[in-house]
């Protein structure tokens, strides 16, 4: 039996390709806003969740920024090497690295942090305040109901 052929989909009512589309535009937003700074989207917040949580362990940092524990192991190496991170042996369990910012990292993220903003604005600036409100209500929705089909689930 032949299978029917079936016409292509048309991406302008997909809502994944407009969500990989606003990934994109994030992620350009983002490095264009901090490019003094020189850190990824994925960096700024491992160093922001640090910097909230200082001593936190690897595994929870990666959960709490929605990651797998290779990807984080990857970043804070990075980060580790710039010198703005660094990575300790926990007293309790020494398999475990317990994670802080060093001085430079707490100043980078300080720094940062207005240009992170700005570019928050520009995302959302086609948006009313309330529609911003509105949208953000809804992407928090839709990725908290789909949390558990991450290859990386974050923590509720």
């Amino acid at each position: 039996m032949k299978k029917a052929k079936t016409a292509p989909l048309d991406f302008e009512t997909l809502p994944g390709h407009y969500i990989r589309r606003l990934q994109q535009i994030a992620v350009a937003v983002f490095l264009q806003a901090t490019e003094a700074h020189g850190v990824t989207p994925v960096q700024y917040a491992a160093l922001n969740q640090v910097a909230k949580t200082p001593g936190v362990d690897q595994r929870t940092l990666a959960r709490s920024i929605g990651l797998d524990t290779s990807t984080i192991a990857a970043v804070i190496d990075r980060l580790e090497a710039r010198g703005l991170m660094q990575r300790q042996a926990s007293p309790e369990d020494r398999r475990v690295r317990l994670l802080s910012l060093t001085a430079e990292g707490n100043a980078l993220v300080a720094a940062i942090a207005p240009d992170v903003l700005t570019a928050q604005e520009q995302m959302l600036h086609p948006l009313t305040k309330a529609e911003r409100a509105e949208f953000m209500r809804m992407l928090r929705a839709v990725v908290s109901a789909n949390n558990e089909l991450s290859r990386a689930p974050t923590e509720a």
